[in-house]
């Protein structure tokens, strides 16, 4: 039997979900199916504790997303890194805006192809859609190797964007449709957080990498994109067994399993099974002002990230480090940030709070870029690159889980995803155009926009906790016509 038969013949639908608030499930079957659940998803502590501990259990997906994401990442932030290993003399692109607009236009198709991408997930399949996605960026990453003129570059950026346009979204939305509104945080952080701590090595990689220079007529920056375009297209294939699709078509759950899963949902938010998105249904999510505040503050996250992401070591090497100490100074802050992150990502679960998190996060960092802008020390300097990674690590996961919890609907959640990562691209081209080359080495006017997008996210955090209280309050007086997001007993989390 073909393993395309199989899975068809394993997806287990749950149906007559309508009259399931008293049922109630064994503690220890519960606390066995999530943990199981947890270990093929997201990544235990990390893709690379996660892939020792899958070899351990035989549990092949444990790692996947994670690592998947952690090659994205590194796949699209590795242009800084390549530019200080000979790229920037052989392409000529530290002539006017040639490298600004290089890391920027990446983000064109990736805003673009998000919304179209999560439409068609559930028609084709999310292993189908991710296996299409990761091995396609692998080859625009592989054809990066091997140009010899910036506009040939440029290109391949632009495919590389449309190729991952469609991964983060479809992962956020995939996540979110297995887990209840307060337990989503946590697992959005180890996804994003742990793809990130990877990536965060992914400079000293790099830089091992273009030591390869001058083997085989290639200078270091091309054995860069050779070797990591390769290992992404050989992921992206073995991608192609492990991925997980939603709770009602999984193939490694049992059906009573399945049915828990499900019910859970329902019970928590009521949206366990899909309904069908149509073009009515996308305009009318879209007409809710409270996912674009959403994704707005996501945004504000992805400015700081791709900035620093981008234009770190060149930041660094205007301290007076050597190209080789800019490179691995690179990897302590985002250490710091994951473990930062993810503790307050833990309170926020616990405490069933998102918009207070965030805003503590934003002011991190605005007092970070503000010492990166300010401090005359290289020393203070450094470290408040420490504190705005720490604090945007924390406002995107944040941002996610804010949305997450306040969303009823696989098509609402579809398109809140998608538009919360399209703003995040919008982040991305902002960060990398803000930080202009004239403006070297302090960057000043880039840091005071980012700042201004901080401030901005408290004004949000301000209007939304205030809508959403009012609502709440109103719905408990039965003052509102209808039930919050269509779902009687629903209540928005503040």
């Amino acid at each position: 039997m073909s393993l395309e038969k199989k899975q068809s013949d394993e997806i287990i639908q749950v149906e007559h979900l309508e009259n399931v608030q008293d049922v109630q499930y064994d503690p220890e079957f519960e606390r066995k199916t999530i943990r199981q659940i947890d270990r093929r998803m997201l990544p235990l502590l990390g893709p690379l504790l996660g892939l020792l501990y899958s070899v351990a259990l035989a549990d092949r997906d444990a790692f996947t997303l994670g690592l998947l994401y952690s090659v994205a990442l590194a796949d699209r932030s590795n242009l800084s890194i390549a530019r200080t290993a000979g790229m920037e003399e052989d392409l000529q692109i530290e002539i006017g805006n040639r490298y600004s607009v290089v890391s920027c236009l990446y983000f064109v198709p990736y805003i673009l192809l998000q919304l179209p991408s999560n439409a068609v997930l559930r028609y084709f399949g999310v292993r189908y859609c991710m296996t299409v996605y990761v091995i396609g960026w692998g080859i625009a990453q592989l054809g990066m190797a091997f140009v010899k003129t910036w506009e040939q570059l440029l290109v391949c950026r632009v495919l590389l964007g449309a190729f991952e346009a469609g991964f983060f979204p479809a992962m956020t939305f995939v996540i979110t449709t297995w887990y209840k509104r307060h337990e989503m945080q946590t697992r959005l952080a180890f996804f994003y957080l742990s793809a990130i701590l990877i990536a965060g090595f992914a400079p000293i990689l790099s830089y091992v990498i273009s030591l390869l220079k001058g083997k085989g007529g290639l200078n270091g920056w091309n054995w860069i994109f050779l070797i990591e375009g390769l290992l992404t297209i050989i992921l992206g294939i073995i991608a192609y067994f492990y991925i997980v699709d939603f709770p009602d078509r999984n193939t490694f759950l049992t059906p009573e399993q399945t049915k828990f899963v499900l019910t859970r949902v329902q019970q928590d938010r009521g949206d366990a099974l899909a309904d069908t998105i149509t073009a009515q249904k996308v305009f009318k999510h879209l007409g809710d002002w409270l996912i674009w505040a959403y994704s707005v503050m996501f945004m504000a996250g992805a400015m700081v990230s791709y900035a620093i992401a981008f234009f770190n070591t060149t930041i660094l090497r205007s301290m007076g480090y050597s190209v080789a100490a800019s490179i691995l100074l690179t990897t302590p802050p985002f250490l710091a940030s994951v473990i930062s992150a993810f503790i307050l990502s833990r309170l926020s679960d616990r405490m069933k709070h998102r918009a207070g998190f965030i805003a503590f996060q934003a002011m991190i960092t605005i007092a970070g870029l503000a010492c990166m802008a300010y401090a005359k020390q290289n020393g203070v300097r450094y470290f408040g690159i420490f504190l705005a990674y720490m604090g945007a690590s924390g406002v995107i996961p944040g941002s996610l889980a804010y949305a997450a919890n306040n969303v009823v609907s696989h098509s609402k959640r579809s398109v809140s995803t998608a538009l919360i990562v399209i703003w995040g691209g919008i982040g991305g081209i902002l960060g990398t155009t803000v930080f202009r080359q004239q403006d070297a080495p302090r960057y000043i006017n880039g840091i005071w926009a980012t700042i201004g997008a901080q401030l901005l996210v408290l004004v949000l955090l301000m209007c939304t906790t205030i809508t959403l209280r009012m609502r709440n309050k109103r719905s408990r007086e039965g003052k509102m016509k209808e039930p919050l997001e269509g779902q009687p007993g629903f209540y928005y989390t503040l």
